[in-house]
């Protein structure tokens, strides 16, 4: 009789699963099947374990989550899943979206994030983060119009659309990656990016957003107050209007019309006749030349001169304090060409002359020098990082560091050095895939790891992405910095959408991902 009870009631469980409109697997035996009129959670032999009464289409699941298309209100709706406690309990509704929806699917990223996507007939879509039990706007992006149900492959983060009469695009799913999509053939798999390969830190901080939309954040250089570090200054370029000055907790403290600045270095202590001077140089692209700025004890910043560089399409820049005292402007333009001057100072009046001029095959922009080894590291933006001396009365002999390739995809953007342990090492932005390379800054230069930089769901920040300028240092800030330092220019402000800014970093969480020592 058992026996006969057990085949009615496995016979009935795989009845009701056949009128199941749609079926996901989950974990441990359990599937969800989304009906008619409710969801059901199943264990492994087709009994119900929970129904949760509703009039829904489209279902998805990614661990204990799941969400559902509404049929009478057109809007998401999300699921926990406890298999455990056999429950599906209905989580607070996402704000009432300004369209209806027609299309949704979840995505979990390689930080364990979970992310929704919405999409209306007319091509209007946002992407959500799920964070415990509420969700958050991360971006506004655009689908096909009458797009069918979407899907995600979360191995290579790849967002699946299908536009009647086209086909299925491809588009990528991490928020922080470049707008941009695909026509995907039939059958094929996209292959994750070398990027997959980096681990993930969280960052800190972030700064106030600049003023103007678009690409205008750039490029950050960090000075360090010398008494006081917490009440340190960080220093970012503003491509359309000027230079922004913030504080440790990235709040804006100043603001300096100086034009269209791109890239920004600074060096403090710098001697010229029996006085010392913290000075920070930018270049200037309305009228291609260098501006040079002083910083006062107090983090002030201030315009002190202007020079002209003549160089046609003015571009990166770099500065280099020479062990014999003073020091030089490495300035660099599009063609390739490098010029290096020498900073002089006769009573109040800062001049600059030419010292050495060299050029390298294709278009440069970042570079950084190593004062202590008198080492002038530039990046090539589609073939890689070379060095050569520093020193103006050196030939300018270029070696290979990092070519583009496996840990290092085009655009080569940004650079520092860092100075806290035995060798000093090399941090670069590969643009390419939202990521950032530490080498030893000594030959053979070594490459110590990958990193990128993820959400920080707790302080409500994004990560990195599209990355030009950037800058780290060694010297205790205090608090999570007691290690140093990373600033990164963020090309996407994500959660939500908005004008760039610059995220902080703290070394210790590099370190730790690293295994640096």
């Amino acid at each position: 009789m058992k026996t006969c009870v057990a085949a009615v009631a496995l016979a009935l469980a795989a009845a009701a699963s056949a009128q199941a409109r749609e079926v996901v697997a989950l974990a441990d035996g359990l599937r969800l099947e989304l009906g008619e009129r409710e969801l059901t959670l199943r264990g492994p032999g087709g009994q119900p374990r929970a129904a949760l009464a509703l009039r829904a289409e489209q279902l998805d699941a990614r661990g204990n989550l799941a969400a559902v298309l509404d049929a009478s209100t057109q809007q998401a709706l999300l699921i926990r899943v406890d298999g455990a406690r056999a429950s599906l309990r209905p989580l607070p509704a996402l704000p009432l979206s300004s369209f209806a929806v027609e299309s949704m699917c979840l995505y979990r990223d390689r930080q364990g994030i979970d992310f929704l996507f919405i999409a209306a007939r007319d091509g209007q879509a946002e992407q959500w983060l799920i964070d415990g039990e509420g969700a958050r706007l991360v971006r506004r992006l655009s689908m096909p119009l009458d797009a069918g149900q979407c899907r995600v492959d979360d191995a290579t983060h790849t967002l699946h659309v299908d536009e009647p009469g086209i086909g299925t695009w491809a588009y990528e799913a991490d928020s922080e990656a470049m707008p941009a999509r695909t026509l995907h053939k039939r059958g094929a798999r996209r292959k994750p990016v070398d990027g997959n390969r980096a681990v993930i830190v969280q960052p800190r901080t972030q700064t106030d957003t600049v003023a103007r939309r678009g690409d205008v954040a750039d490029d950050p250089a960090i000075w360090v107050h010398p008494t006081d570090p917490a009440s340190s200054r960080i220093l970012g370029t503003n491509k359309k209007q000027g230079l922004l000055v913030y504080d440790l907790q990235g709040r804006q403290q100043q603001f300096l019309e100086s034009g269209r600045l791109n890239n920004v270095d600074v060096r403090q202590g710098v001697g010229f006749g029996g006085e010392q001077f913290d000075l920070a140089v930018a270049t200037e692209r309305d009228d291609n030349v260098t501006v040079l700025y002083g910083i006062d004890g107090a983090g002030s910043v201030s315009e002190l001169a202007r020079f002209a560089t003549g160089l046609p399409e003015v571009y990166g820049i770099c500065l280099f304090q020479p062990r014999a005292g003073g020091l030089e402007v490495i300035v660099n333009d599009k063609s390739g060409l490098f010029r290096q001057f020498r900073i002089s100072r006769t009573g109040t009046t800062w001049t600059a002359a030419v010292t050495r001029q060299f050029k390298v095959a294709s278009q440069p922009e970042g570079c950084v020098a190593d004062d202590s080894n008198e080492r002038l590291f530039i990046g090539e933006e589609k073939r890689g990082v070379w060095t050569l001396a520093a020193r103006s009365d050196a030939p300018a002999r270029l070696s290979k560091v990092l070519g583009v390739g496996p840990d290092l995809r085009a655009d080569v953007e940004g650079m520092a050095i860092y100075h806290g342990y035995k060798e000093p090492l090399l941090v670069v932005s590969s643009q390419g895939d939202n990521s950032y390379v530490v080498l030893n800054a000594t030959a053979p230069y070594k490459v110590r790891g990958r990193f990128k930089v993820g959400f920080n769901v707790a302080e409500g920040i994004d990560g990195t992405s599209d990355t030009d300028g950037l800058d780290v240092t060694a010297r205790d800030l205090g608090g999570p910095y007691r290690q140093g330092m990373l600033v990164i220019q963020d090309g996407y402000k994500r959660l939500p959408d908005g004008t760039q800014n610059f995220k902080y970093v703290s070394w210790e969480d590099v370190a730790r991902a690293l295994t640096l020592e």
